[in-house]
């Protein structure tokens, strides 16, 4: 935002004020075309998370999203806060505490908004996280359900795109590399990082609503 501003030779608020206005254009855009897609469901669905930061890898986000695997829409992305897991669990205690788990509430909120537009028996996609079934069952208890192993990241794509010679979730991680590409502060190794969730979100959705308008 701070660029924007610069080369606009306006004030950062302004620009500010102006991702939030475009941020609720296209939740309403969304809204649309998952109405549209009640009448026209979802028959393959795959979702999964991306990880990114919150100022610093000490403080990871969950980013939940769904995408229509023949059709390449992206369905809906929902950002929650995690705690810092691995090598860095410990360092992220000990320097801002406990952190609070809402994974669960963002997966919560992406399901909810997309269950009416995925058909009752439709062929359901994912990794092998153990709190995925669960939600598949509560929101979608006809579906044929896949697991998955998670492949190694390959250089391409930002890391998202795996080195397997099939890859079954291709569609849901060529959405993300592209995410990465897209969103600045999505990027792998970069000084733009998100200072504020709520922004993320809005971010997200403008991305979104391009994504599913111009890009597929």
């Amino acid at each position: 935002m701070r660029r924007s501003a610069k080369i606009l030779n306006i004030h950062r608020i302004t620009v500010k004020r102006k991702l939030i206005f475009l941020a609720a254009q296209a939740r309403i855009d969304q809204a649309r075309l998952l109405k549209q897609l009640q009448n026209d469901p979802v028959v393959e669905l795959q979702f999964d998370d991306l990880i990114t930061s919150h100022h610093s890898k000490l403080k990871p986000l969950s980013v939940s999203a769904a995408v229509d695997a023949n059709r390449r829409y992206i369905l809906g992305a929902e950002v929650s806060v995690i705690p810092a897991f691995g090598h860095l669990a410990k360092l992220s205690r000990k320097k801002y505490g406990r952190r609070s788990n809402l994974h669960r509430y963002g997966m919560q909120a992406l399901f909810s908004k997309i269950q009416n537009c995925v058909g009752l028996n439709a062929l359901i996609k994912s990794d092998e996280h153990k709190a995925y079934p669960e939600f598949v069952k509560r929101y979608f208890p006809l579906a044929k359900y896949q697991r998955y192993k998670g492949g190694r990241g390959c250089i391409a794509g930002q890391g998202e795109l795996k080195k397997l010679h099939y890859d079954p979730l291709f569609v849901l991680n060529h959405s993300f590399a592209m995410m990465r590409a897209n969103i600045n502060r999505l990027f792998r190794r970069t000084w733009c990082t998100t200072k504020d969730p709520v922004m993320l979100k809005n971010h997200l959705d403008i991305y979104i609503s391009f994504h599913n308008s111009y890009l597929v």
